[in-house]
């Protein structure tokens, strides 16, 4: 992206400047942590001042985004636990505040503004006797102009984010029921993005060890191949997970999540698959949060096409829709039989960006809700997650055995 000449040389006066700090402080270690009494992101006249105080300097990269208007800040890296919006934000121009690890090794922060203010200025004093640093960025006036010619991600060395087609190559096809079946689990949200909460509970934790328990159950079983998405707390985009799932030469696509409702007396377990009208406004609701993840991490969207729209990928649905339609029922199927309570209607349909995988069998899985407390106490129950890790083991079995018997009637 293009950038300005001055957003340039700031970042690359911090690097200067941090390698000297680093030759001068031989006790430069850990990682840097924040000191919330002299931080701060306060309204000027006219645009926005932040101020980060570090306990010592590390290498930054700060870049705007557009449609939402985005700051973000890239670190090597913040750690920000116990640090929220509220500790930082001072005034009505930054409208939200997430913090949070974006890979290992990074972390990243992102501001949502209520309008386009250009990135003025950003620099990084280091105190050289204690290494402690103080981050400094201005953004000006609102000016949609000259916000969209310098918003996007620099082209810096060394900042670069694994593409999520690089290395990734699709696997070669097998015929249903031939080998073990490859199962992609994708634990939902990570890093920087919590997912729902409750408490100090959030869901990319508890989708994590499930997923983890739920890979254990499959690999015991025998006749199953599984990797998953992420296998820490880190962020991984929508459009890397789906990649992932080509690369392994996945056979079928589980997206784990457990949501919150506000006000909502919503409990149990639902499957959902891909669609572009969605079955109920509920499940549009859901997807809409869902897809928004990539967004709120801080993920340049600008020249992404929808792959909903693409003629050969519509294509390839055509055989894959019914094949996923059956998995969903096979799913939903053995919750029942194994006594696991269901959504009202527990079979729906949205627009969920992480199932577009047009030639993959793809279900999002809601465990159940982090608001009902019944749901939580089972999430939390090392016994209730097994019991939805043995019906979920259960209904794969029972959809791989048919899925094969209907490509032998096919090839017949």
């Amino acid at each position: 992206m293009s950038r300005t000449l001055g957003i340039v040389l700031a970042m690359a006066l911090a690097f200067a400047g941090l390698t000297g700090a680093r030759a001068q402080d031989a006790t430069f270690s850990g990682l840097a942590r924040l000191d919330v009494a002299a931080s701060a992101i306060t309204d000027t006249g006219q645009g926005v001042d932040v101020h980060l105080r570090l306990s010592q300097g590390v290498p930054y990269r700060v870049y705007t985004l557009s449609d939402p208007a985005r700051l973000v800040l890239d670190f090597k890296e913040v750690d920000w636990q116990g640090v929220g919006a509220a500790d930082l934000i001072r005034g009505e121009r930054v409208k939200g505040l997430r913090l949070g690890q974006i890979r290992p090794g990074w972390s990243r922060m992102v501001a949502d503004l209520d309008a386009p203010y250009p990135l003025a200025r950003a620099g990084l004093d280091i105190d050289n006797a204690s290494g402690a640093a103080d981050l400094r960025v201005r953004l000006g006036a609102a000016d949609a102009t000259r916000f969209a010619a310098t918003a996007g991600t620099p082209d810096l060395p060394g900042w670069d984010m694994p593409d999520p087609q690089s290395g990734l190559a699709a696997a070669p096809g097998r015929v249903p029921g031939e080998g073990p079946l490859m199962v992609v689990l994708d634990p939902g949200h990570g890093g920087i993005d919590p997912g729902a909460q409750e408490g100090e509970l959030a869901e990319k934790t508890l989708m994590l060890q499930f997923a983890q328990e739920l890979r254990e159950e499959l690999l015991r079983a025998g006749g199953f191949d599984v990797i998953l998405t992420r296998d820490s707390d880190e962020f991984v985009s929508l459009e890397r997970r789906v990649a992932l799932a080509h690369w392994a030469g996945a056979d079928v696509f589980l997206s784990l999540h457990a949501d919150a409702l506000t006000g909502a007396q919503a409990r149990g377990l639902s499957v959902y698959t891909l669609s572009e009208s969605a079955s109920d406004e509920a499940s549009a609701a859901l997807a809409e949060r869902h897809n928004r993840a990539d967004m709120l991490a801080g993920v340049d969207l600008s020249g992404k096409d929808d792959i909903v729209a693409d003629v050969l990928m519509d294509l390839a649905r055509i055989e894959t829709r019914p094949r996923t339609e059956q998995l969903a029922t096979a799913l939903i199927e053995s919750f029942a039989a194994h006594e696991l309570p269901l959504l009202s209607r527990p079979l729906r349909h949205a627009g969920f960006s992480v199932l577009k995988a047009p030639d993959i069998p793809s279900a999002l899985i809601e465990l159940g809700f982090l608001s009902s407390p019944r749901d939580l106490a089972r999430l939390r129950n090392a016994e209730g997650r097994a019991r939805i890790a043995t019906a979920l083991r259960a209904g794969l079995m029972a959809w791989r055995d048919a899925d094969a018997a209907r490509a032998g009637l096919v090839r017949q």
